[in-house]
């Protein structure tokens, strides 16, 4: 077994892109699910109307990519008061309903052929950051030391990343500080006893999906500038219990919680489908017990049962609160 590249690949899994990417869409979703109790089920669609909003202007319309990064943002804003307006008023089902529905719907669209001279159809769009990588200030080469390295593109997209990702917890911090955060979990605890104070819960949860939204948005647009494509079959429900995978990891409703859980779950799958895929070459597990096709089921079937051990003995995450266990989402 090839102990350094396995623990190298992890390491790199924890700190990479997709980490960082994927801690600022969770702090989205956090701020949905942890504190305001919005069962949002179709994050990755924000995530997806992102990514198109940058790739279509500037592949498809050919207009700046700093104009393309504010027409996905706003994609993403849009996106949630058409689906917040007419759902935020019902039960929580009624929004978990919507979204998980909008977000594959969505998906199906930008993937038609009808719609493939705009947004490429099932084969997507691809080489619209130029301009993003004209701008990088790290020079040509790899950074880092034994297995732990990455080239100078992804140690830019970390840098934007992970810097979007810092300025996103401030953001949630003093928001979730200040009167309108204690507002909305007055509405997360008991939307009643919010409303009998003269709270407007359906304007509270609103403001709360349009913010989380755009962070989505916001993600989504990094994501696709990252690769240097979309393909709409990337953006599937999949996505979205992953980033609730990373939420209830480090902790529903606290600040960093998404970050960390982030961190750790990008460490947990890279180090398991190295080590599987490690095994299976060295022939430590046979290929009559797990073939290397099916490395990728494994690993999360692994995480699976991580998760769950997690649950029982943390059942609030890492950094949760173990006595605020309740979540009033009626």
């Amino acid at each position: 077994m090839d102990w350094p590249s396995i623990i190298g690949n992890a390491v790199r899994g924890m700190f990479g892109p997709e980490a960082a990417i994927f801690a600022l869409s969770a702090i989205g979703l956090n701020i949905h699910f942890g504190y305001t109790g919005l069962l949002n089920f179709g994050q990755v669609g924000f995530m997806l109307v992102g990514a198109y909003g940058v790739a279509v202007s500037v592949a498809t319309f050919g207009w700046s990519m700093w104009v393309g990064v504010l027409v996905g943002i706003a994609c993403a804003v849009v996106l949630a008061l058409i689906l917040g307006l007419p759902t935020l008023r019902l039960r929580g089902d009624y929004l978990a309903i919507a979204t998980i529905a909008a977000a594959e719907v969505l998906r199906y669209f930008y993937r038609s052929s009808t719609l493939e001279p705009l947004t490429g159809g099932v084969y997507g769009l691809r080489q619209f950051a130029g301009e993003f990588f004209a701008i990088n200030p790290w020079a040509e080469g790899s950074y880092g030391f034994g297995q732990v390295t990455f080239d100078h593109r992804s140690m830019w997209v970390m840098t934007v990343g992970w810097g979007l990702v810092a300025l996103g917890c401030i953001m949630v911090k003093l928001l979730i500080s200040s009167p309108w955060g204690r507002v909305l979990r007055s509405v997360r605890e008991d939307e009643l006893a919010a409303r009998s104070l003269g709270k407007s819960a359906y304007s509270f949860k609103l403001q709360s999906l349009v913010l989380g939204g755009a962070l989505g948005g916001l993600a989504g647009v990094l994501m696709a500038i990252s690769a240097q494509s979309v393909q709409p079959d990337s953006y599937d429900p999949k996505v979205t219990f992953y980033l609730y995978t990373i939420v209830i990891l480090g902790g529903a409703s606290r600040v960093m919680g998404p970050v960390l859980g982030s961190i750790l779950f990008w460490f947990i799958v890279t180090f398991f489908d190295a080590f599987l895929r490690n095994a299976t070459a060295s022939g430590l597990i046979p290929s009559s017990v797990l073939d290397s096709g099916d490395v990728g089921a494994a690993r999360f079937l692994l995480v699976g049962l991580g998760l769950v051990l997690l649950m029982v003995y943390r059942p609030a995450g890492i950094l949760g609160d173990q006595k605020e266990l309740r979540l009033d989402v009626r």
